[in-house]
């Protein structure tokens, strides 16, 4: 019976000797700081306590001018009117360029004179040319025409105006041959007076450009013209 026992104990004791496991060594996946490799810096904070700047007026001692005050208005004086002279030559360089712009162009200026040579027109008859895009009548008159157009009762008259007021030689009579009704162009020679008649409303005007009859205002515009010599009218 003891041996049985002995037997026993030895058999659990080499069966606790094969199962005892060896040592297992951890692995870890966090890096090993070296500590002697590590670099400290200082950090000092802006938030501390007694060293707020919200009360502390800067100091602005180096922009201050050294120059006099009498001497700084100077030159302020001298830039302000300096600016003020630019500016009013540039806005008038822009006025200027935009009144060139504006104004008539070469062709216009050269109709804003039109000469006639009034030795091709023969007594009794009527021209008709162009200036400034409008008709011009130009009537070289006889002297029956003329005793007609200066005894005609002025007071009588829509618009009164005396023959002697709408020309500067009898013989030469010149309007513009616009009708004062509507802007129609009168038929030369026809009409109830022998001067001008409107056919699109019935306006007849004298052998002095005056309305006599129809619905037409006023007389037939006088433009301004001249003559240089004898011979040439020159109108504009």
């Amino acid at each position: 019976m003891a041996a049985l026992t002995h037997a026993s104990r030895a058999c659990l004791r080499a069966t606790s000797s094969s199962s005892t496991a060896a040592p297992v060594r951890a692995l870890s996946t966090t890096a090993v700081r070296n500590d002697n490799a590590t670099t400290w810096t200082s950090y000092s904070s802006p938030f501390k306590a007694g060293t707020s700047k919200a009360n502390n007026v800067p100091d602005f001692g180096k922009y201050v001018s050294s120059a006099s005050p009498g001497k700084n208005k100077l030159f302020q004086y001298f830039m302000v009117g300096g600016m003020g002279a630019i500016t009013a030559a540039g806005a008038k360089s822009t006025v200027q360029e935009f009144l060139v712009n504006m104004s008539a162009s070469a062709d216009v200026l050269a109709m804003a004179k039109v000469e006639v040579d009034l030795n091709t027109i023969p007594e009794g008859k009527n021209v008709i040319i162009k200036w400034r895009g409008k008709p011009v009548f130009i009537r070289h008159r006889t002297q029956d025409e003329i005793a007609e157009a200066n005894k005609v009762n002025v007071q009588s008259l829509r618009d009164p105006q005396n023959d002697d007021d709408r020309v500067q030689k009898p013989e030469w009579l010149v309007m513009l041959g616009v009708c004062t009704h509507l802007g129609c162009v009168p038929i030369g020679e026809a009409g109830d007076y022998g001067g001008w008649f409107c056919p699109c409303h019935g306006s007849h005007y004298d052998i002095s450009g005056r309305i006599r009859k129809g619905p037409a205002p006023l007389n037939l515009e006088v433009p301004a013209y001249d003559f240089p010599e004898d011979g040439k009218l020159v109108i504009g």
